[in-house]
């Protein structure tokens, strides 16, 4: 085939950006050591979600020791973006932080149990000069706080599309504590 005028034979060795651009891979190659021959799938999802100009971008722009991480932080929001378009990574992050809510409040009931168990063992080792109100109220039923509520998508079409996040967080407001995010499930 080398007869055929422009055509070059593509080595092996070329990365997975220039085999899906279909250019020829050259030993000072930006996306080569980053995206590697096996891996057209994760350069595939990137180039769609991003475009390999902007990747290439925003490539130049970062230090070259962290550009693997930034690769790999593009990857992972091209997947996110391609499983849910409409909130990609928010999503995730959302539904991770909700079930964080849900193991925190799961744990508090626990260690509310755990301290009413302690406190039974503890009066059932009390004379029985102990006045019974008293051993009456190790028994009563757990109160704890109730579980937090969650924005829905109407809160979150507001959120997103007509508010801001000023609503939330002042100016020059950090967060310091996550339960001022708004949640998004």
């Amino acid at each position: 085939m080398k007869g055929i005028k422009g055509y070059e034979p593509r080595s092996s060795s070329s990365c997975a950006a220039c085999k899906l651009l279909k250019r020829r891979c050259t030993p000072d190659c930006l996306f080569a050591p980053y995206f590697h021959s096996n891996e057209c799938k994760k350069f595939a999802k990137v180039h769609k979600v991003f475009g390999a100009s902007n990747v290439s971008k925003i490539l130049i722009e970062v230090p070259e020791k962290q550009r693997e991480d930034t690769v790999n932080s593009l990857a992972y929001e091209a997947e996110a973006r391609l499983r849910d378009p409409v909130y990609g990574c928010i999503g995730s992050i959302a539904m991770l932080q909700r079930k964080m809510m849900e193991l925190q409040h799961d744990l508090a009931i626990a260690k509310e149990r755990l301290a009413r168990c302690r406190a039974v063992a503890a009066a059932a080792t009390i004379t029985t000069t102990t006045a019974p109100s008293v051993i009456d109220s190790l028994h009563s039923d757990v109160t704890l706080p109730p579980f937090p509520e969650f924005s829905t998508s109407d809160d979150l079409n507001d959120i997103f599309c007509h508010g801001s996040s000023s609503q939330f967080l002042g100016r020059n407001e950090t967060v310091d504590d996550f339960n001022q995010i708004p949640y998004i499930f």
